[in-house]
């Protein structure tokens, strides 16, 4: 089901309040447990597009995870204006939370050029109508509560064309159909942020697919995330987050991804090396 109510939350979170120029004020909200990582680079992307002209759009972020977020403490972004040039504007972001730096961003801003175009077509995959929702899929293996009420908090609805196996057969590749429950407003910095906020769902687990291990036995945490977005980014439908895992080693997990408008455009690519450690 639709978190429209968590959809405005979000929302309201990623209006930042403009302490100065070049420094904006968020509230992480309320809730339980680590701060979804998708939530600090979503308004990391409004704290340096706010310092940028409308007419260049984000085309690309390379960010890490240094300490875990919290919902009690407001979050701090201080903006430092690396480059302003005649196509590329590049800002670096960092949050602040409690005194400590918790994520760096290196954002990338660009105007609109032509030029040559292809792209590799997007993979088959059966409609998300009467799909399982990745919830419904995990409740079985989660048992932790507090692990129910975040997943149910983040306002991306999944549904998954490859559910995850437990028992070491399934390959490090997945497929799942994500959209947001409502719609956003006409501001292309809004639409890029929350591409970014839904690019941080379900990465991890293409990592996890082969093993022969469930939820409750590992703890996870994304360590750094990489955007590239190729066409203008409009949320509203589906779109198919095709992702692979080609090395899983030393606790951490390497995945690339894929995200298509329902249309078959390729909108954005993704990286991210996920922290997987099993517990002892």
């Amino acid at each position: 089901m639709k978190n429209s109510q968590g959809f405005d939350r979000l929302l309201e979170r990623l209006d930042l309040d403009a302490l100065d120029a070049d420094l904006f004020l968020g509230d992480p909200g309320e809730g339980e447990g680590r701060l979804f990582g998708g939530m600090v680079a979503a308004q990391s992307v409004m704290a340096a597009g706010l310092t940028v002209p409308d007419d260049r759009p984000l085309h690309s972020l390379h960010a890490y995870f240094l300490r875990p977020g919290r919902h009690d403490v407001p979050l701090r972004f201080v903006v430092d204006r690396i480059r302003d040039g005649k196509s590329f504007t590049t800002r670096r972001v960092k949050a602040h939370q409690a005194g400590e730096a918790i994520f760096n961003l290196q954002a990338s801003f660009a105007v609109t050029e032509e030029g040559l175009e292809h792209q590799e077509p997007m993979p088959e995959a059966p409609p998300p109508d009467g799909l399982p929702t990745r919830e419904e899929l995990l409740e079985a293996q989660v048992t932790s509560a507090t692990q129910h009420k975040t997943m149910a908090e983040i306002p991306v609805e999944v549904r998954m064309c490859d559910p995850l196996e437990t028992d070491g057969t399934g390959p490090p590749r997945q497929r799942n159909w994500i959209r947001v429950p409502g719609t956003l407003p006409d501001d292309p910095l809004v639409h890029a942020a929350m591409l970014v906020y839904a690019s941080d769902r379900t990465m991890i687990s293409a990592s996890l697919r082969p093993h022969d291990i469930d939820w409750d036995k590992i703890m996870v945490a994304s360590l750094d995330h990489a955007v590239w977005i190729h066409s203008p980014v409009v949320i509203d439908d589906w779109m198919l987050y095709v992702s692979e895992s080609p090395v899983t080693r030393n606790a951490r997990g390497l995945t690339f991804g894929a995200l298509y408008q329902s249309d078959g455009t390729l909108m954005a690519s993704v990286a991210q090396e996920g922290l997987i450690r099993v517990k002892q």
